[in-house]
């Protein structure tokens, strides 16, 4: 194999451009609770705790990989270990390495932070929800003896992955010393549930090969729960709203989320068809436009 393809089947097995999400909002929380794009030792802070997420993904994506190697075998073949591109070996490195790196970036935010006016106390809460998602990461995906095991627990797992995905705009808001930002907050909501709904979704596409898992799809059947991923878009709907009407954002600005609003009505009727694909891909780029809107409202004052 050739460097290009060992190059390919590594970003693959780690998701390294989905997780370019992660500094996407981190990024966003801090520009969210500044009202504006973070600059010196702020820059330099998010920058690190930006690296910090997009690793910790990388290792996370790698370690379910990792730990579902013989599901994937059905469900997805063309993954990087069920095609032995990667060995087991090679991909558990992988994953130490990726939390390494997550690691040494948030000691380099936390030097940073240290040097800052404000100092090292106001920066702890970021350091607490980064180990807030490792908690989550453990009780999600490892199978170590005190781990709670809930991926494979149907619901409280797909609510563990959207907690750790809407967590990431708080994070970033903690970063620029503002963990209590009501705009990044809001996000995480909006967020979660996008995410809950989609991972929902999610598990009624992999129900052939999820034999042996106890999914929410698995234990209610794929019509209950895509009625409970329909009843989550409408609450998300709510979540995306509320914020403007509370004022946290400017009201005039909803007018920036009326694409992301079209393409999450458009979900029910491929949910109806049973085309759950297009559903979660629906509710993906709802979710993209939503946050692509928050973040002009947060930088446009007027």
């Amino acid at each position: 194999m050739n460097e290009t393809s060992r190059l390919v089947a590594w970003s693959t097995l780690f998701r390294a451009t989905n997780s370019i999400t992660g500094i996407f909002g981190v990024f966003l929380g801090s520009i969210l609770a500044l009202g504006r794009i973070p600059e010196e030792e702020y820059a330099i802070i998010t920058f690190f705790q930006a690296i910090s997420v997009w690793s910790f993904m990388c290792s996370w994506n790698a370690l379910n990989d990792y730990l579902d190697l013989e599901i994937d075998k059905l469900n997805k073949p063309n993954r990087p270990l069920p095609l032995g591109i990667i060995s087991e070996d090679s991909a558990k490195k992988g994953i130490f390495l990726m939390m390494l790196i997550s690691v040494i970036s948030m000691t380099l935010a936390g030097i940073f932070a240290n040097q800052s006016e404000l100092g090292l106390i106001e920066w702890i809460p970021s350091l607490i929800i980064w180990i807030l998602a490792l908690l989550l990461l453990i009780n999600y995906e490892s199978g170590l003896s005190f781990s709670m095991n809930l991926k494979n627990k149907g619901l409280p797992g797909n609510i563990v992955i959207s907690l750790s995905i809407g967590i990431v705009f708080p994070f970033g808001a903690a970063g620029v010393f503002q963990p209590f930002s009501e705009e990044a907050w809001s996000a995480f909501t909006i967020g979660f549930f996008y995410n809950l709904s989609r991972e929902i979704i999610k598990d009624i596409e992999d129900m052939d090969g999820d034999k042996g898992r106890k999914t929410y799809a698995m234990n209610v059947g794929p019509e209950k729960a895509r009625i409970l991923a329909w009843i989550l878009s409408l609450v998300t709907i709510v979540a995306i709203l509320l914020p403007f009407g509370l004022e946290v954002f400017p009201k005039f600005h909803v007018i920036g989320i009326i694409p992301s609003f079209i393409l999450l009505l458009m979900v029910k009727s491929k949910l109806h068809l049973g085309e759950d694909y297009q559903a979660q891909q629906l509710l993906k780029k709802s979710m993209q436009l939503c946050l692509v809107a928050l973040f002009g409202s947060s930088i446009i004052n007027f």
